[in-house]
């Protein structure tokens, strides 16, 4: 079955998979449409993968260790300043996936010509709006 097939329950096999999905009316936009993103494993990221992963492991405790303090009762300041720290740490993450996307996606646009570096300007420039905005 291929992923746009649908299963017996009316699922497509992403959905079935855990795969979110859009409607097929749906918008496409700059960050889902395959010609804009590079080949798998060629993202900026790629070198640093595994130290991603770590990092984002350890965001990922911070959060459940929030959690176990509301489950606990913790004092809400000291609950407020592991959030402050999630956050920052989840910012940090996203400023070098960010530093990363622009030394190897829009160094490789520059080798395409003035369009390809331009469509990768402005989708830089949309994640940094969206990461201002959070």
């Amino acid at each position: 079955m291929t992923t746009t097939d649908a299963d017996t329950t009316g699922r497509t096999a992403a959905a079935a998979a855990g795969h979110p999905t859009q409607p097929e009316s749906a918008p496409r936009t700059v960050t889902d449409t395959a010609e804009t993103a590079p080949a798998h494993g060629v993202h900026g990221y790629a070198q640093q993968k595994d130290a991603h992963l770590k990092r984002l492991r350890r965001i990922e405790g911070q959060i459940r260790g929030l959690q176990r303090m509301l489950e606990e009762d913790v004092y809400c300041i000291d609950i407020l300043t592991q959030v402050s720290a999630s956050t920052k740490g989840l910012q940090s993450f996203g400023l070098q996936l960010l530093e990363e996307h622009l030394r190897h996606c829009v160094a490789d646009a520059a080798v395409k010509g003035p369009e390809a570096i331009d469509a990768k300007v402005q989708e830089a420039t949309k994640a940094i709006e969206r990461m201002l905005r959070s």
